[in-house]
This record gives structure tokens, sequence and C-alpha cells, in this order.
């Protein structure tokens, strides 16, 4: 009986070893918590009761607004908590078509919106609707961390285009051009840019997308940080109408509303290819939240100026850290948009995930740039989403800690 136990068991364990899971695990293994190693010990150690001021994350410091919230909990109690369609609420997207209808001047119609819980989601399943194994997705680098894992989802081959500091990080064509090959097939565009805060010109938008017609690659454009723009005008593609056929543009509440929390976002492009979508997204959604959506309609529809409550405060601080680190060997990259200023910290001899590490003994946390691509790896990102003292004391513990190096 003993015997006949010991079989059965070692055949069990046998079984359990020969299970496995699919390439995709693998794939992204190392491209999703571990960008943000930084940040989570730093929350590690203030739960610990340090006292580390939080320069990481792209979180609003203004709560989200009130008119907002009572959308949301009205619709909530009135029963708005039902099964949604799998293509998003009628009022949603006709709030976001009357959004791109305007800013476009075309008659964008509903039928050419998804709904997303949030711009991650809406990037993820647009590029998996777009590319497989075999083709590959041009990247400028630096990109925001959670591209590569957005790509290597669908199997494709991830293409990092460099972009140079000396441009301020704006793409060329000739970086474009020199990565692209038989095998590309989508460009993963992203102004206002996040990590660098660069914001392209109408011209350079232009150029970008003839060289994409030229070489018949969709346009995949995240443009999240739009309110967010200090210096320079907002540009996109998907608003020029030679490239609005092979756009995709995509957006969400999480900044311009100072809502993240509801994750609540979009896409808009072709009718064609956003039927298409809709596939992969309902095998994956299958609808949101209908009082999310009544909230992020109502959001739409009555600009409030939380954005430009916002980008006021963005700005203001911006001015502090230039201000800040004048006179230090630390040189920051002044953003024209968004909620993150790059700092270049070559001059310690720490590449920037180390200088990140290393500074939290000094209480301030920080993305090291290389978590945003290899074009990033000599620079440090700070977020903009703390108040002015606080980022003022932060800024003179990270000028006391490079000088101690």
């Amino acid at each position: 009986m003993r015997r006949s136990h010991s079989k059965l068991l070692q055949k069990w364990l046998k079984n359990l070893a020969n299970l496995k899971t699919a390439s995709i695990t693998k794939r992204l293994a190392s491209l999703g918590s571990d960008r943000w190693a930084v940040h989570f010990e730093s929350r590690r150690r203030v739960k610990a009761g340090e006292d580390i001021i939080e320069l990481t994350i792209g979180e609003p410091d203004i709560p989200t607004p009130t008119h907002l919230l009572d959308v949301a909990s009205t619709s909530m109690r009135s029963g708005r908590t039902r099964y949604a369609g799998g293509k998003g609420e009628p009022n949603l997207l006709q709030a976001v078509a009357d959004k791109y209808s305007v800013r476009t001047g075309r008659a964008i119609s509903f039928d050419q919106v998804l709904a997303f819980p949030g711009t991650q989601a809406a990037l993820t399943i647009t590029v998996m609707s777009l590319v497989e194994t075999g083709d590959a997705v041009l990247v400028p680098d630096p990109y925001y961390a959670t591209y590569e894992g957005v790509v290597q989802a669908a199997g494709a081959e991830f293409v990092p285009v460099p972009m140079s500091h000396g441009n301020d990080f704006h793409l060329t064509t000739d970086q474009l051009e020199s990565a692209i090959t038989p095998n590309s097939k989508v460009l993963l565009l992203n102004s206002p840019h996040n990590p660098t805060g660069a914001v392209l010109t109408a011209e350079e938008v232009r150029a970008i997308g003839e060289v994409c017609q030229k070489h018949n690659l969709w346009i995949v454009s995240d443009e999240v940080y739009e309110p967010l723009i200090y210096k320079g005008e907002f540009s996109s593609p998907f608003d020029m109408e030679p490239f609005a056929d092979r756009t995709i543009a995509m957006a969400s509440i999480s900044k311009s509303h100072a809502a993240p929390g509801f994750r609540s976002g979009w896409a808009v492009g072709p009718k064609w290819v956003m039927d298409e979508i809709q596939h992969v997204s309902e095998a994956i959604l299958f609808g949101g939240q209908p009082f999310i959506a009544d909230m992020t309609a109502h959001a739409l529809s009555h600009p409030d100026g939380t954005s430009d409550e916002m980008a006021a405060n963005y700005s203001s601080r911006i001015a502090l850290l230039m201000d800040a680190f004048k006179g230090s060997h630390l040189v920051p990259l002044e953003p024209s948009a968004g909620m993150f200023m790059l700092i270049d910290v070559s001059a310690s001899g720490l590449t920037g995930e180390d200088f990140a590490m290393k500074l939290l003994d000094s209480g301030v946390s920080v993305m090291p740039g290389s978590s945003f691509g290899s074009q990033c790896e000599k620079f440090i990102r700070l977020s903009l989403t703390v108040d002015n003292d606080k980022l003022k004391i932060a800024a003179q513990r990270i000028i006391v800690f490079a000088s101690s190096i």
C-alpha cells in the first residue's frame, strides 16, 4: 500500500513539474513592477516611519473635483451599476466624439470611439490588435516605463528609436527613418512626452506623419498630457487629415481631471479598425462601470479648470526647480509639458539608477532614468506633484546628497 502511494505521489509531482505558463509571462517578467523598484522601496520605508519625500509617480496632488464625485455617486445610487456594453456607454462615446470633432474640425462619430479602463489598457489592447510575432513596433527612446511591456505582450519586436538630448528629445525624421525595417508596423508616439516633457510642433508631427505614410505604418498616439502644456501648442497626427486614417489617439481623465483612481480612458480612430479592436477589447474587458462612464462624459462636456490649476502649479514648480539647481552640478531639463522633470546626474559619477537608490537614504525618492530607456540612464525623473515647500526641501536634499558623493 505504501509503495502504491509512493508511486502515485511521484507521478503527481512529475505531472506538476511539467505544468508550464505561456511565453508571455517570461516576456513580461522584468517589464512591470521591476521598473518601479525604487518607488516600492520608498513606500516600504515610509510605512516603516522614515521621512521620505516621494517624487516617483505622476499622481495629481489636488483632489478629484467634487462635482465629478457627485455625478459618479448620484449615477451609482440611481442604479447605474449594471453591465455596460463592450464598446462603452453611449453617452461617454458621444462625449469623446464631440471632443475630437471640435479638436479636429472633422465630424467624428461615436462609433469611432472605444472606452477603456485607462490609457494603459487602451494602449495594450490597441497594440495587441495591430501587431503580432514577426512585426516590429517603433518607440522613441526615452519612453514611458510600460511601453516595452505593451509591445512584448503582443509578441512583437520592441524597437527603441534613440532620440537626442541635444535636440531636447524631439523625434526627428532621420532618427525614425533609420529604425524602419520591412517588419515595422507601428510607431508608438507620445507627445506631450513622458518622461522628458517635450512637445512636438505641428511641423514635426506632420513630417513624422509623412514618414509613416511613406512606409505604411500605424501611428498609436498617447496624448494623455494634452491639457498640461506650458510651452508650445499641442499637435496630433489624428488632427491632420492625411494621417487620420492611420492614427489611433488615446487619453484619459487621470491627468486632465485629477482622477487617476477611476481608470477611465478611451481610444479614437478610423471606424473600421476600432470595430476590429473591439473584438479584442471585449475578450478582455467586455464593458466598464456605467457610473464612471457618466462621470467621464460629464467631465468632458463640462470644463472646470482642473487642468488649468494643475498646469499653473506644475509650471511654478518647474521654475522653482530650475532656480534651485542653478549653480549645482546637476543639470535639469526644463519640460514644456506634463508633470515631470528630468535631471542629468552624470556629473555625480553615478548612473541614474544608483543615484536614485542611494538618494533614498537622504529622504527623497525619484525614478531612475533607466526605467525610461537607454537614453535616460544618466538621468533621474522627478514628479512635480508635491507642494512648493516640500519640493524645495526635496531639491535641497538632492543637492546636498550629490555634493557628498
